[in-house]
């Protein structure tokens, strides 16, 4: 499969790109990076975008992330290897990311739950956060850019 556009190579994608990538800098000091490559992988799986399931899986691995961990993303409802803070911020992930299947959108129940964890500064991030990867697998969805060559570090 190729790619729609050479989306990376183009200057307007890159101008788009440059801005995103700011904004996750600014929110990255304040979640552990455990949480926010779980956040990513498990939006970037429910979104269908093997391009960003592939680059936060190869990131979280270098982060030494555990291959069990990693495995059983998909299915952390029944894992025993998450904490309940990662928990909440999968809930929150899965509902912010699904907003279409649920006509109130994040339920209070998530919300209450990810705020016994996270302070307002995290929660804000993790908001963010969610946003964040779900404009990046939009876009690489839309532009079926393919998964698998993706280089731990290579955007910088």
């Amino acid at each position: 499969m190729d790619a729609r556009i050479n989306y990376f190579g183009n200057a307007l994608a890159g101008k788009v790109m440059r801005h995103l990538n700011s904004a996750g800098a600014i929110v990255a000091p304040a979640l552990p990076v455990a949480t926010q490559e779980l956040v990513k992988i498990r939006a970037s799986q429910i979104n269908g975008c093997g391009f960003c399931t592939d680059m936060h899986a190869k990131e979280a691995t270098a982060a030494g992330e555990t291959q069990v961990r990693l495995n059983l993303v998909a299915a952390w409802r029944e894992a025993t290897v998450f904490s309940d803070a990662e928990r909440a911020a999968l809930e929150l992930t899965e509902q912010g990311t699904r907003l279409a299947d649920n006509p109130a959108g994040v339920t209070d129940e998530a919300w209450a739950g990810a705020a016994k964890f996270y302070d307002e500064d995290q929660l804000a991030a993790l908001i963010s956060l969610i946003a964040l990867i779900n404009a990046y697998n939009r876009i690489n969805v839309i532009n079926r850019q393919p998964a698998g060559d993706y280089q731990v570090g290579m955007f910088g």
